[in-house]
């Protein structure tokens, strides 16, 4: 990483840190991900900047905040399996793969999906795996997952992703109007028939398009 974008990224986990995010496996591992190869050349400059970025097809990379917080509410171990629904450019994969076993990310843009598989094996994340779908589906075949990210709002959180979460695993995912008043949940599946719901702060994200989210 050039020194430029290491200052900026050591500046960038000390402001994380102030602003509350405490997990330091969380914090560790966005310092390790260059953030700057995940967003659009002519956004490289901003790319430790605390605030969403354009990656192309309409989508936006989340601000690093909001990335660790969501994150950090998964409560990740090393052996678990994640599902990420929205990818975009990989960037919350890569973070994630650094600290647990196997990320499987779904993106429904076909363009995103294939760049950021590239740049994601490029840069030797080999643990994640991508493809185009329906994320509001999820990935049955892979279920059940020990946790979920879902970046980008919908209604509410989709019926087959909670039934694709493991009991005692974690979906985080916004949900509420599809431009605003939106509000960013971490859900519990406590057994198979019930979940508990923890609230963790005001959001604004793209919708999730798909056949349990809005539609197009």
């Amino acid at each position: 990483m050039p020194q430029l974008f290491e200052d900026a990224s050591h500046n960038l986990i000390q402001l994380l840190r102030n602003e509350g995010i405490k997990d330091e496996t969380v914090l560790g591992a966005m310092q390790q991900v260059p953030r700057e190869q995940f967003v659009c050349v002519e956004q490289q400059d901003f790319a430790y900047d605390n605030r969403p970025l354009p990656i192309g097809a309409g989508q936006t990379i989340s601000q690093p905040y909001i990335v660790a917080l969501m994150i950090e509410a998964l409560q990740l171990s090393n052996k678990d399996k994640v599902l990420e629904v929205g990818s975009g450019s990989g960037y919350a994969a890569a973070i994630m793969s650094l600290i647990t076993a196997q990320i499987f990310a779904i993106e429904r843009h076909q363009t995103l999906a294939h760049q950021s598989l590239q740049r994601l094996k490029s840069l030797g994340y080999n643990n994640v795996e991508v493809r185009c779908s329906d994320g509001t589906l999820g990935w049955p075949e892979q279920s059940p997952f020990d946790a979920i990210l879902i970046s980008a709002n919908a209604p509410k959180a989709p019926q087959p992703l909670i039934e694709q979460l493991s009991i005692g695993g974690r979906l985080v995912i916004p949900t509420g109007q599809k431009t605003y008043n939106q509000r960013l949940l971490c859900i519990t599946r406590t057994s198979y028939e019930q979940t508990e719901t923890r609230e963790l702060c005001a959001v604004s994200f793209v919708p999730l398009i798909g056949e349990e989210g809005w539609s197009d």
